[in-house]
This record gives C-alpha cells, sequence and structure tokens, in this order.
C-alpha cells in the first residue's frame, strides 16, 4: 500500500477483522502496532463495518472487516520514508521493551537519554515516530 501511497488517493478494502482493527487502531491501544503507525502518517483510516463468515460460501473460520484509507492531503513530514520504516518496525519488533533499549542501534546514546525514551512503542503518537526520525543516525 505504501509503495502506491503517491499514486492511489482511497482504497477501501476488506481484511481479516483484527488486521482491519490494528490498522485503524489509536495510538495507546492495545491494537495499535506497526500496521497502525505505517500506515497513519499517510492515510486518515475509518473503519467501516464487520462482515460475518456466513457471508461467505465456504464460511471462513474468522470475522471480516471492512477499511477505508483516504490519502492525507498533507501527509506527516519525516527524514525518509525509508527511516520512519525503519523506526516503526524495530521499536514494534521487541514491544513489550522501552523504546531506548529497543531503538539504541538508531540512534547515538546522547539521544538516548530523551525521556521519550522511557515509554513502549504503543505509548507513542504518530507525531513523536516523525520527530525521532530526525533525530536518528543516518
Amino acid at each position: 500500500i505504501l509503495d502506491w501511497k503517491d499514486d492511489v488517493p482511497v482504497i477501501i478494502g476488506m481484511f481479516q477483522k483484527e488486521v482491519a482493527e490494528r490498522a485503524a487502531a489509536n495510538p495507546g491501544s492495545k491494537a495499535f502496532g506497526a500496521l497502525s503507525a505505517l500506515l497513519q502518517p499517510f492515510y486518515h483510516i475509518e473503519y467501516l463495518f464487520d462482515v460475518t463468515p456466513d457471508k461467505f460460501n465456504p464460511p471462513p473460520k474468522v470475522m471480516s472487516g471492512v477499511i477505508k484509507l483516504t490519502r492525507k492531503t498533507e501527509p506527516l513530514v519525516v527524514k525518509s520514508d525509508k527511516a520512519y520504516k525503519n523506526l516503526v518496525k524495530t521499536a514494534f519488533n521487541q514491544r513489550r521493551k522501552t523504546m531506548r533499549n529497543a531503538v539504541k542501534s538508531l540512534f547515538f546514546p546522547e539521544e538516548l537519554k530523551n525521556p521519550i525514551f522511557d515509554k513502549r512503542a504503543e505509548a507513542l503518537s504518530i507525531d513523536d515516530f516523525a520527530a525521532l526520525t530526525f533525530r536518528m543516525q543516518s
């Protein structure tokens, strides 16, 4: 999706319910994770509705959810898409660790003294992640 974000203004898709919920999750919620943090700087995400298994033949064993992604007119400013993706994936790869321990390889030791690194990845906002990209090692 992100590879085509400049060319695709609106996406409506059906996914496994848990995936759709994760995409639309807000920072600080239990469902907020790498998927949410990767998509939300570039798209407004709206959870539209559930689709029950009985709507399919044969019925799957899982619920489905439909979401709408609308490209933001002014996406979040990040150092680079590559830096942002690297930071988010590294942070959520070890989500029970503090940011300091999870992403220490991406920052100079002096930067890691900032109190934001005491938090866990799911506690950071999209704006926090974007701002951190400018403080990463090159």
